[in-house]
């Protein structure tokens, strides 16, 4: 585990918005064997009272942790954390395994949902501020999955619950579970093929390689099309390395670009929904990934439950509308 690498850059108040200032850092922290990047907005010294809902001891700012999605990373939640940040919550992301920053698995290694539970089992107790500190949960679809499933387990650990399209995937028929097992053989054969022709040709004008940051933002706008430049070209260098040509390649381990041999079970991701008892938030984009049984899914929270459509926006909500998305859970964390 290491410390901070000290701040990014500090960030002055916005009148109209804001509680304080606050600082931004980076850590890396071992948990199940992997080492994660950390993203740590953390606000100065309080000018106002702690917010409305604060689960924080001893004065400390109130934590909320954001869980990003497939093939995203912690930066994404940039806007997002800052002005929950100028408002005195201390925000933390990590990058989860093999994206961004953080470690692939190693040779013969596969990713699967349990790892991911187990990965913020053994990162929570170094995200929190106090060990008794009860935190605000915040996940982006795939991190959803996750924080719902994480949610089921842990509820002593949280104070509220926030699901940004992030209840699951669309349900599969196991009968067709045979087709996804052939489908990620031919993907990894296909992989290793491609990784024995990259280790005798660099990959200059392979398909993983793009020749600017230009190029990085279309493809990042694929989808995510309301991205705006600033946004865009941040998140274009965080999510890329640069090769020695030149060009950039994406972070992310490539294996996550084959499917996964097993079916996602809506009827085992149900009985985690059941046993949240957390106050939970749930927001969707009017034009996003939206589930033919979300209703069904979200009846299943025994909890109080808050649901919140922003209109007009895509699967991108915490980078395409993060005003909107903040004030949906500023009003939601005041409840």
């Amino acid at each position: 585990m290491s410390g901070p690498s000290g701040p990014s850059g500090p960030s002055e108040p916005n009148e109209a918005n804001s509680v304080t200032a606050f600082d931004t850092f980076e850590h890396h922290f071992v948990a199940n064997e992997l080492s994660h990047h950390v993203v740590e907005w953390r606000p100065r010294e309080p000018q106002s009272p702690p917010p409305t809902g604060s689960s924080s001891l001893r004065g400390q700012p109130p934590t909320v942790l954001l869980a990003h999605g497939f093939l995203d990373l912690a930066w994404s939640w940039r806007p997002l954390a800052e002005r929950l940040a100028s408002h005195g919550f201390r925000c933390v992301a990590w990058d989860w395994r093999g994206h961004g920053e953080t470690d692939h698995v190693g040779a013969g290694g596969y990713y699967h949902f349990p790892d991911y539970v187990l990965d913020l089992e053994e990162l929570f107790p170094q995200l929190v501020s106090d060990a008794e500190e009860r935190v605000h949960l915040v996940g982006h679809s795939m991190g959803g999955t996750v924080a719902t499933m994480f949610a089921g387990l842990r509820a002593s650990r949280l104070h509220t619950l926030s699901l940004v399209e992030g209840i699951g995937p669309p349900p599969y028929p196991l009968e067709r579970t045979p087709e996804k097992f052939e489908a990620w053989l031919d993907g990894m054969a296909k992989l290793r093929a491609k990784e024995d022709r990259w280790r005798l040709t660099p990959p200059t004008q392979e398909s993983r390689a793009m020749p600017s940051l230009d190029a990085v933002l279309d493809r990042m706008r694929v989808q995510s099309r309301k991205l705006d430049d600033a946004l865009g070209r941040f998140l274009a260098e965080k999510s890329t390395r640069r090769l020695d040509d030149g060009s950039y390649a994406w972070r992310f381990d490539r294996r996550h670009r084959t499917t996964a041999p097993m079916p996602f079970r809506t009827e085992i991701f149900a009985a985690f929904l059941e046993r949240i008892t957390v106050p939970t938030l749930y927001v969707a984009g009017e034009k996003g990934f939206r589930l033919p049984d979300e209703d069904a899914r979200l009846a299943l929270v025994k909890a109080p439950l808050t649901k919140h459509v922003i209109d007009g926006a895509g699967h991108m909500l915490h980078r395409e509308e993060p005003d909107a998305l903040a004030d949906a859970w500023l009003a939601f964390a005041a409840m």
